[in-house]
């Protein structure tokens, strides 16, 4: 057991000398030093994380043992975090090098928060209530296609309108992620039948908007209903009973 090590423990024991920031845990010729520093790390968001660290009766010539444990992150972040800081540990000098693991962590932890409050970002947007309109190509089996779109939407939680005359629209309200799985279905799995009655995709499917589009209680759409319409003048109204004008305002110039 060095001098060095002895010395480098009493500078943690002052470093860290918050209430319950660090602890030795153990001491002996035969195994060394086991210390615990308990830091808060991650910045606004503050997580405690626990580290221990095994320094061996020949360190700093090897580098220490090191586990890593938090309430606040999961148990692979942990592990991740671990394995970055025995990285470091390898590569530094082979002289006391505990404090600087400590800084290292404390940035690790900071970039594990980071990465996950863009996740979460993410996630809630994809919750968020959206709207789409999409424009079909054709609907030749009739009863075959709306089952399918009726179902899907059921499953996916989506609300919606089929309008079908001369422009064939799909109006859908519901979290974006479960929109873009509704696409992707049309796109991937056989709906209707070609001209020649072969089974087919819906290949031509345009997305004529997509956006963020929360609407009260009493105007959001209930459930999934099939609508025909003759005129221009009566697709406008569908629109506007619907409380969705300017999303039509956007489409009108890709209608034929």
């Amino acid at each position: 057991m060095s001098d060095a090590t002895l010395d480098e423990v009493s500078v943690l024991s002052a470093i860290y000398c918050g209430e319950g920031e660090f602890q030795l845990v153990r001491q002996s010729a035969q195994d060394g030093f086991v210390v615990r520093i308990n830091c808060s790390a991650g910045g606004d968001r503050g997580q405690n994380v626990n580290v221990v660290f095994h320094l061996h009766p020949n360190y700093p010539s090897c580098p220490p043992d090191i586990s890593v444990s938090s309430t606040g992150l999961s148990r692979t972040q942990c592990h991740s975090i671990r394995q970055k800081l025995l990285d470091k540990a390898a590569s530094l000098p082979s002289e006391p090098m505990v404090h600087q693991l400590v800084e290292y962590l404390q940035q690790c932890v900071e970039l594990t928060e980071k990465h996950r409050t863009g996740e979460d970002a993410v996630k809630e947007r994809e919750k968020e209530e959206w709207a789409a309109v999409l424009s079909l190509d054709h609907i030749r089996s009739r009863n075959h296609y709306v089952g399918l779109l009726e179902r899907w939407s059921q499953q996916l939680q989506l609300t919606g309108r089929l309008l079908l005359g001369q422009n064939i629209l799909v109006i859908l309200q519901g979290a974006r992620c479960d929109i873009k799985e509704f696409c992707r279905r049309l796109k991937t799995i056989k709906v209707d039948v070609d001209a020649s009655g072969k089974k087919c995709k819906e290949r031509m499917m345009k997305v004529l908007i997509e956006t963020a589009f929360n609407l009260s209680s009493q105007d959001s759409l209930q459930g999934f209903v099939v609508k025909n319409y003759h005129s221009l003048p009566e697709l406008t109204a569908v629109f506007q009973e619907l409380n969705m004008t300017e999303l039509y305002e956007q489409i009108l110039p890709t209608l034929k």
